[in-house]
């Protein structure tokens, strides 16, 4: 007899940080451009200067964005070594207060006295383990990837530029400004809508109403960007 029912697979979502980057990069590498290329196609109808305004759009972009990560990453980085920093100092200048603070996290989990004190024990024999032991659960900091900062801005700075020339693509090919806008609409719409049905899947919301909403977030900014254009220019 097999005891199956005593075992589930559970499915939980690891959050990942190259997904998270990803998800960055791509919302706005679909939706900036996308609204860029849409504004020029109502002022002007040569589709080189949109072309070119555009691959300086995603320059900058995945630059401006990489740097972001980068910088996000790297804030991360020096604000867990200054508060890992702080507690070295506390267990050397207020050892009995720290000692205490480990047999509260343990009796807060539920634990006895004799296994708290037996806890206590064990951690503050090695101060590397006793430092990292309330890095994560005292203040619940996790160690960050210490390439983090790097990987964050070349993944961002990637996702973007890919996002961006989904927009972009049919003025390569097309002749009229509006014609290529139409063919960017369509498509542009359908990987918004794909994008967001797969990020909301990945975060447990409805990706049906994840899809439409990213949709229509993109439509909404395209839209506009036309519509301002077009209303400057009549002028």
């Amino acid at each position: 007899m097999h005891d199956s029912h005593l075992h589930h697979n559970e499915k939980h979502l690891k959050s990942s940080d190259l997904l998270t980057d990803i998800v960055i990069g791509m919302s706005d590498g679909l939706t900036v451009p996308f609204a860029l290329a849409a504004g020029l196609s109502g002022a002007v109808s040569n589709t080189g200067l949109i072309t070119i305004a555009g691959i300086a759009e995603i320059a900058a972009g995945s630059i401006a964005m990489g740097l972001g990560g980068y910088l996000a990453g790297k804030t991360e980085q020096d604000h867990y070594n200054s508060e890992l920093a702080k507690e070295y100092d506390e267990i050397e200048t207020k050892t009995d207060v720290e000692e205490q603070e480990i047999r509260d996290i343990f009796r807060n989990w539920g634990f006895s006295k004799q296994l708290q004190d037996q806890a206590v024990e064990e951690i503050t024999k090695d101060k590397d383990r006793w430092a990292d032991f309330m890095m994560k659960h005292e203040l619940g900091i996790d160690k960050p990837d210490p390439k983090r900062a790097r990987k964050s801005a070349f993944n961002i700075g990637v996702s973007y530029i890919f996002g961006g020339l989904v927009p972009l693509s049919p003025y390569f090919f097309i002749a009229t400004a509006f014609g290529a806008l139409k063919v960017s609409v369509g498509v542009t719409l359908i990987c918004l809508f794909i994008f967001g049905y797969f990020k909301s899947k990945l975060t447990g919301v409805n990706p049906l109403i994840g899809g439409l909403k990213v949709m229509f977030i993109g439509a909404a900014a395209a839209g506009t960007a036309f519509l301002i254009a077009k209303l400057i220019g009549a002028r």
